[in-house]
């Protein structure tokens, strides 16, 4: 009866280190931290589509492009030029800068902002300035041809609505703005 009360301690003792070194390699291994994937940005389960982080690498003039994973772009390496005014055209260099920094940039077709745009803009972050939008606390109207309604635009995230009165599209510029890159 000694042999098998003693036995049986053993085995028990064998199970409870298993257990242990199971949840401490589990702990150790950010199994209970997160389930993020890698290359993806931290601040999900905002409103709009999430796409992957492509990075914030800063490109030199005339270095050539990564291909971005969303049209406009919403993350990737870029040369780092600040956006200049609001209501007008961004290249795609000028766009990531702004939305690196943590700005929301929406972008309208026409050769004005549509009605609402600039009323929407003024509610959340205030008048445009430099100033503001270098600390990445701006949303930039910006004009880009071929745009049907507005696309909004922040780190890794884009929502596209068809009109500025449209809720998700001041639900967005509130969640995401002052977020930009990760890092940076």
């Amino acid at each position: 009866m000694k042999l098998a009360s003693g036995t049986l301690e053993r085995v028990l003792i064998f199970v409870v280190a298993l257990v242990v070194a199971v949840v401490a390699i589990a702990a150790l291994s950010g199994f209970f931290a997160g389930r993020d994937q890698a290359g993806v940005s931290g601040a999900g389960g905002g409103p709009g589509e999430s796409f992957a982080d492509l990075g914030h690498a800063h490109l030199g003039p005339g270095q050539l492009r990564p291909a971005y994973n969303s049209d406009p772009p919403t993350s990737g390496a870029h040369v780092p030029e600040p956006v200049p005014r609001d209501a007008g055209q961004l290249n795609d260099d000028q766009l990531l800068q702004a939305l690196e920094t943590g700005n929301v940039v929406v972008l309208y077709g026409g050769h004005r902002p549509p009605p609402g745009a600039a009323t929407l803009a003024r509610s959340i972050s205030g008048p445009f300035s430099l100033a503001l939008a270098a600390a990445g606390q701006a949303v930039i109207l910006a004009r880009r041809t071929g745009t049907a309604g507005l696309i909004g635009l922040a780190w890794t995230h884009m929502v596209r609505v068809s009109a500025a009165n449209d809720p998700l599209l001041g639900a967005f510029a509130e969640y995401w703005l002052g977020r930009g890159a990760p890092g940076r």
